[in-house]
């Protein structure tokens, strides 16, 4: 198996060919602040590890070199927006295949929201793998706001090579929270 260093990030492309107006806005987000010099923030990104797939390219072209960055992951932050569909999109497929055939714990991230306490009352925004995975306790996850520090903490605590996580609803406490400023 792969070196699993690195982070997936899975969000929904709302079927949009430009970028500005689907999720992967939110992922330009993450971009900028690993390459920002004023914070600290770095992680090595799975999608990198792998060639470019356009979104035009063949269903099994674009699944190969998904299952090829997800060999590679310790961690995948699946972004979750207003806008995220329930089933329809690749998304759907990179949750099947974090979760039951590389065991990737996941890190939750809601765009809409500045703290989350209560990940189950959230249930509504998930696309239906989640649901399922979810409902079955088959992973093992962190729900948090797409916050920076959030995000930071999260992708360097959460995955493959510890135990960290083990339930499917986990989320930080209101103290963390609190220290961060989101409450």
């Amino acid at each position: 198996m792969a070196n699993r260093t690195g982070t997936y990030f899975a969000f929904d492309g709302l079927g949009q060919t430009d970028p500005s107006k689907s999720d992967f806005r939110y992922y330009a987000t993450v971009q900028a602040w690993a390459k920002g010099k004023s914070i600290d923030f770095k992680f090595v990104n799975s999608h990198d590890k792998a060639g470019a797939v356009r979104d035009t390219s063949l269903r099994t072209t674009l699944e190969a070199s998904i299952r090829q960055r997800l060999a590679a992951s310790k961690n995948m932050v699946v972004i979750i927006s207003g806008d995220t569909r329930k089933t329809g999109s690749m998304l759907t497929y990179e949750i099947e295949k974090a979760v039951d055939s590389y065991g990737i714990p996941l890190i939750v991230a809601y765009t809409e929201y500045t703290s989350i306490l209560a990940p189950a009352q959230l249930r509504g925004s998930w696309p239906h793998a989640l649901t399922e995975r979810i409902d079955n306790k088959s992973v093992k996850a962190i729900h948090i706001p797409f916050r920076r520090a959030a995000l930071m903490d999260a992708i360097g605590q959460f995955t493959v090579h510890n135990n960290n996580l083990s339930i499917p609803l986990d989320y930080y406490n209101r103290e963390a929270q609190v220290s961060w400023g989101y409450i």
